[in-house]
């Protein structure tokens, strides 16, 4: 396997936001469908879903920058290959709920590139203090998205089943993403950082819902 010189990795990051940010990301699995769905959905069902899709959208290009920047700072092959794996595996997300709003005749949010940013640079800081604290924050970002995730399982209309079945998928990756951080050696996070992780994202749940 090649290994790649700072620059080109740097050159990779840059491609990787430009594509993210742009809406150009390709699902390696199909998108989870129900064993049936409402072919028409009310329009208060999609204003209702589609701002929680939009959300979850954001959630996934924060994502992307998240595991990017890990990986670009991580100081172990091993764990810059899970942050890697991490993030082609979040890729589905993100074109999986593109796919959803663009069915529901809605739109990304306008300040993805705010938050690629936002969250990139968090993503540097949790890289830089070293990789058993980069894998703690992983664990508890997946932990975090888990119950908001389960938010929007109670919140999304039960007539719209193929978003329901995006979000049931989503759940359990994010699942599987902070077991095996946790199991590779992820620190716990002190609590004000946990708290402030929780702050953050309650300010971009509340906007993405409408910008």
């Amino acid at each position: 396997m090649a290994v790649l010189s700072p620059l080109d990795l740097w050159l990779a990051t840059l491609d990787n936001a430009l594509r993210t940010v742009s809406g150009v990301a390709h699902a390696s699995r199909p998108l989870p469908a129900p064993e049936s769905a409402t072919s028409v959905l009310a329009p208060e069902v999609k204003r209702i879903s589609g701002a929680l899709m939009r959300v979850n959208h954001v959630g996934e290009v924060c994502a992307q920058a998240l595991y990017e920047a890990q990986g670009l700072t991580a100081r172990s092959p091993q764990v810059r290959a899970q942050m890697q794996q991490a993030a082609r595996e979040e890729t589905d997300h993100l074109a999986w709920t593109a796919q959803r709003l663009e069915a529901l005749g809605d739109r990304p949010s306008l300040l993805n590139p705010l938050w690629y940013a936002g969250a990139f640079a968090m993503g540097l800081a949790a890289g830089r203090a070293g990789d058993a604290w980069s894998l703690g924050f992983l664990v508890e970002t997946e932990r975090q998205v888990e119950e908001h995730l389960a938010g929007h399982l109670d919140r999304l209309p039960v007539e719209d089943e193929a978003s329901r079945a995006v979000v049931l998928q989503m759940k359990a990756d994010e699942a599987t993403h902070a077991d095996a951080a946790l199991e590779a050696g992820g620190r716990p996070l002190p609590a004000p950082v946990r708290w402030l992780m929780r702050g953050a994202a309650r300010v971009m749940t509340a906007t993405a819902h409408y910008i």
